[in-house]
């Protein structure tokens, strides 16, 4: 019987990307960096990649880590986290407009700072939404390179940056423990079950076409379990830590095939039009904080323009809750995914078709 084939240059790619993110993870770790399991291996395979080396995931091995997120995130749901949702609609609302201001800020930026296109200028601020915001580069042909590097130094900004600013300002997270009083059977059988619904919830979801369907799905699925008190079981820790470490090294991964030279070009780019969003979430936040009666770091990182799978497992790293939080981002996506493309074909119009082959002249005579 032949044995089965694999693909050994991705097999290299994938093992050293992991053993680079768990040498930056645990090494943030154990020097006492908040949720340094993620931001260490993000910051680790950057700079790997950044300096040359082949990092990368593939895309069955990245499910399996959103899916563990997912179920960790939906364990420390409880009744009580639900109560914070009071303030959702309120804040989401809020969210909205800021949002708007945010991408036509750094828009605007781009545009008279950097003398960017009006059609690059606007993907590249664009808060989330990544996978449709290229496809929309490719379309219009705006300047792919450039939107990536932006988009990408902006994830690792807040990846790494915002859990330490968090600590810096007094607000340490405190883990939420349940206390399980059951036994070996029973917990086995208990965790069969969390297996089971949140895997089914994510590829419902993802079936749907529903945005960051593995992870919400998973997610939504461990919710309900532990909020309504079915389930008292929870993922193993050390399997929680190595998908943060995971998550962290696809994160990472976004600046493969970029190099130091390419990203010293539009480092300013991307520094300044992160520096104008941050400037309207901070003055957002500083209304915001004083008036709705939800903890700093969870509206912090609610309302922080990141990719919304990195923002929930920064919420995992740091024991926020991920109901509110989710909701945020997943409102900020929908967002996103409906409003930028309408805006795009506004002001460049439609994209120009393919160029058509010159029909053969026939000979002509002497």
């Amino acid at each position: 019987m032949p044995l089965p084939k694999f693909n050994w240059p991705s097999l290299r790619r994938t093992a050293e990307t992991l053993i680079i993110a768990t040498i930056g993870g645990f090494g943030f770790h154990m020097a006492g960096f908040p949720a340094g399991f993620v931001s260490g291996s993000m910051a680790a395979v950057a700079l790997a990649a950044l300096l040359g080396r082949p990092c990368g995931m593939p895309n069955w091995l990245t499910r399996l880590f959103f899916l563990a997120i997912g179920i960790s995130l939906g364990t420390v749901v409880t009744p009580e986290t639900l109560q914070g949702m009071a303030a959702a609609p309120f804040s989401i609302g809020v969210l909205a407009v800021t949002t708007i201001a945010i991408t036509a800020g750094s828009t605007y930026y781009l545009i008279f700072v950097h003398k960017w296109t009006p059609v690059s200028a606007l993907l590249a601020a664009s808060p989330g939404a990544l996978a449709q915001v290229l496809a929309l580069a490719t379309e219009f042909k705006a300047d792919v390179r450039a939107i990536v590097i932006v988009q990408s130094v902006r994830v690792l900004i807040l990846g790494v940056g915002l859990p330490g600013s968090l600590s810096l300002l007094g607000f340490e997270s405190v883990p939420i423990e349940r206390a399980s009083k059951l036994g070996l059977a029973d917990s086995m059988i208990e965790l069969a079950i969390l297996v089971a619904v949140s895997v089914g919830a994510a590829y419902g979801l993802q079936w749907l076409r529903f945005p960051g369907g593995i992870l919400f799905g998973s997610l939504l699925g461990s919710a309900v379990l532990h909020g309504t008190g079915w389930i008292e079981v929870a993922l193993p820790p050390w399997l929680a830590y190595s998908a943060m470490i995971g998550c962290g090294a696809v994160a990472g991964s976004r600046f493969s095939g970029m190099t130091l030279r390419m990203l010293m070009q539009y480092l300013g780019a991307a520094a300044g039009s992160f520096a104008v969003a941050m400037v309207i979430v901070c003055a957002v936040l500083a209304v915001l904080l004083p008036i709705l009666p939800v903890p700093v770091p969870d509206l912090v990182v609610s309302f922080a323009p990141g990719a919304q799978e990195t923002m929930l497992i920064m919420a995992l790293a740091l024991h926020l809750d991920p109901v509110f939080i989710g909701a945020h981002h997943l409102a900020r996506f929908i967002i996103v995914s409906i409003g930028i493309p309408v805006v795009v074909k506004l002001i460049s119009g439609p994209p120009a078709p393919p160029a058509q082959p010159k029909p053969p002249q026939p000979p002509t005579g002497d």
